[in-house]
């Protein structure tokens, strides 16, 4: 049975695959994933100077080697979101850096990814993730919560920390 051209592309179509942050896609997705995330702060479209600094403000380039990680979504050829954990003490991570292109949500593609961050984590013996989220991103947050992230004890001071979450991993694949 052909697939009807029309119809919206099936989450079995993307692929994830580790990238360095300081790479030419490493720094486009997450230019990508900065300018979703401070035009919806503002509620515009971000800036070129907004972006930049907020690039600068809060470095990607620890996520790799043993410090954390970047992975890459990709639809086809096409790069169409990215996520990534860090480090923070043995054992526990950030997710961070979770952004799916708009043209690709709500299909699972978030969940796709987060699960596989999941995975790789646990497979670098993290064995809890934590997160901050804010209100804003009411999407993320209800993608968190069906996903087993519960909300903890305060952990960060971020302005942007309105919900802090964490889950406990076990065998996530």
């Amino acid at each position: 049975m052909e697939r009807d051209p029309l119809a919206p592309p099936t989450t079995s179509s993307l692929t994830i695959a580790l990238v360095d942050p300081a790479s030419s896609t490493g720094r486009a997705v997450l230019r990508r994933f900065y300018t979703d995330i401070v035009g919806r702060y503002w509620g515009r479209d971000a800036t070129d100077r907004e972006v930049e600094q907020a690039m600068r403000d809060e470095p990607s380039d620890d996520l790799e080697g043993d410090t954390g990680f970047l992975v890459v979504l990709r639809e086809g050829e096409r790069v169409v979101g990215c996520g990534g954990a860090r480090v923070i003490e043995p054992g526990v991570a950030e997710l961070t850096r979770v952004f799916v292109d708009a043209s690709t949500r709500g299909r699972g593609a978030g969940k796709t990814l987060v699960s596989e961050i999941e995975a790789l984590s646990a497979e670098r013996g993290i064995h809890t993730l934590r997160l901050t989220v804010r209100d804003d991103l009411a999407e993320a947050h209800g993608l968190y919560r069906r996903l087993g992230y519960e909300p903890v004890p305060p952990f960060s001071t971020s302005p942007y920390a309105d919900h802090q979450l964490a889950k406990a991993l076990r065998d996530v694949r």
